[in-house]
């Protein structure tokens, strides 16, 4: 049974959503992938919405752009936690997705991540099923230790070699 719902609203945002499955995948969180449009076909819409807790949800991940109403729809019909993942869009650059996600009105919470962030929604959920998961949240400092060595290696290479190779060395 799926613990995380990841909808989006069309395959133009499959590469952003399946970063956040590839965090989920990472950590061993059982998900649902699926392409739902609210405005194309709301009834499609409100039948996915209203039995994902039923399906085991804890978590619906949720990524829209543009009018941006997935993720607000979400979290006005399922009662637990919704993550909205604005997308990049070519008129506004994602603001446009960013603000229809985040100006939710009182009583209707989403946890909002950057546009394009779907590896850090991957995480938010992760984070939430930890709060009751002592296994998971070991990963999830794994996780986070794994990133800190990254970054002590990336400086000690910086360190070794100076900036100017370091650089050149990107560029490849």
């Amino acid at each position: 049974m799926a613990q995380v719902g990841i909808v989006m609203g069309s395959d133009s945002d499959m590469a952003v959503m399946t970063k956040a499955a590839d965090i989920l995948e990472q950590l061993g969180i059982s998900y649902e992938m699926t392409i739902i449009s609210a405005h194309r076909e709301p009834d499609v819409f409100f039948e996915y919405a209203k039995t994902a807790e039923e399906k085991g949800f804890k978590v619906i991940i949720a990524g829209a752009g543009m009018a941006a109403h997935l993720p607000g729809m979400c979290a006005a019909i399922f009662p637990m936690p919704v993550i909205g993942v604005p997308m990049h869009t070519t008129s506004l650059g994602g603001r446009d997705s960013l603000y229809s996600i985040v100006q939710m009105p009182s009583g209707i919470p989403v946890a909002t991540v950057a546009i394009g962030g779907g590896a850090n929604a991957g995480l938010l959920a992760a984070k939430i099923l930890a709060t009751s998961d002592a296994a998971l949240l070991s990963k999830l400092k794994a996780y986070s230790e794994d990133l800190k060595k990254q970054v002590q290696a990336k400086d000690a290479h910086l360190q070794e070699v100076g900036y100017e190779t370091y650089l050149k060395e990107q560029k490849k």
